[in-house]
């Protein structure tokens, strides 16, 4: 059995087709037993429409992450900075693209997903944590609390997006992973006056062969002059700046 995980596409189809590319490579099958996606499909990207549209194509699970929520009910926020202000017209403009029909298909994201695995084995989906969307749990997250975020909650596997940091991690007996970020990884580097995105893509694929359950986090570029095209052509706020937050390959 081999399970592909995606999580936070945020409106780049670029990046999710050369996923799926690869993924099929893989001898994945794009269906809704064999891709689960972790949340935050539309927002911040030039291609929201596409993107959903997609993802109903294959008719996989979807776990509903704090920016679907926010495309459902935007709120006026107060960003702290200008990055911030233009951050949240471009959401604005996200939210402002759904039709009718998009919004039934993101409503029905569910809070938490529970995936039966083989051998007996159980996984748990979510986006920030079980309790929460907005919950980080990173690679540094203590012990203490990932207890407080998992209780009341059992599963053999826990997986979940939102950081867009890849990570696998064990906590008691449970497999706690991150498979990042489909289109909208981010490079972090020291001191952090600003973050770019790459031109790479991550998800990650978990299969179990006989009781050996093996996961793989993994990383494929893409072409991001098709997405800086898709972001020069769409219309959507702050174009140029978007445009240039992304590392040209």
């Amino acid at each position: 059995m081999r399970l592909a995980l995606i999580s936070d596409i945020h409106g780049n189809l670029v990046a999710l087709e050369a996923v799926l590319a690869e993924i099929a490579q893989q001898n994945i099958a794009h269906d809704s037993q064999h891709i689960l996606c972790l949340g935050d499909v539309a927002a911040f990207g030039p291609q929201p429409l596409q993107v959903l549209a997609r993802l109903q194509s294959i008719g996989c699970p979807v776990v509903m992450g704090n920016t679907d929520a926010e495309l459902l009910n935007p709120s006026l926020l107060q960003p702290a900075n200008e990055p911030g202000n233009r951050w949240e017209d471009i959401g604005r403009w996200c939210a402002q693209q759904l039709t009718e029909a998009d919004k039934a298909y993101i409503s029905s994201f569910q809070p938490t997903i529970s995936y039966p695995f083989l051998n007996g084995k159980t996984l748990l989906a979510y986006h920030g944590s079980p309790r929460s969307f907005s919950e980080l749990l990173r690679p540094t997250t203590s012990e203490e609390d990932l207890e407080q975020a998992f209780a009341g909650y059992n599963a053999h596997i826990m997986v979940g997006g939102h950081t867009h940091m890849q990570m696998f991690r064990r906590h008691k007996d449970m497999l706690v992973l991150n498979p990042g970020s489909v289109g909208f990884g981010m490079d972090r580097v020291s001191p952090l006056a600003e973050v770019r995105h790459p031109a790479w893509a991550e998800y990650a694929i978990l299969s179990i062969e006989g009781d050996a359950l093996n996961v793989e986090l993994r990383r494929t570029p893409f072409d991001t002059t098709l997405l800086l095209q898709a972001i020069q052509s769409s219309g959507i706020s702050h174009a140029e700046w978007l445009a240039n937050t992304w590392t040209k390959v």
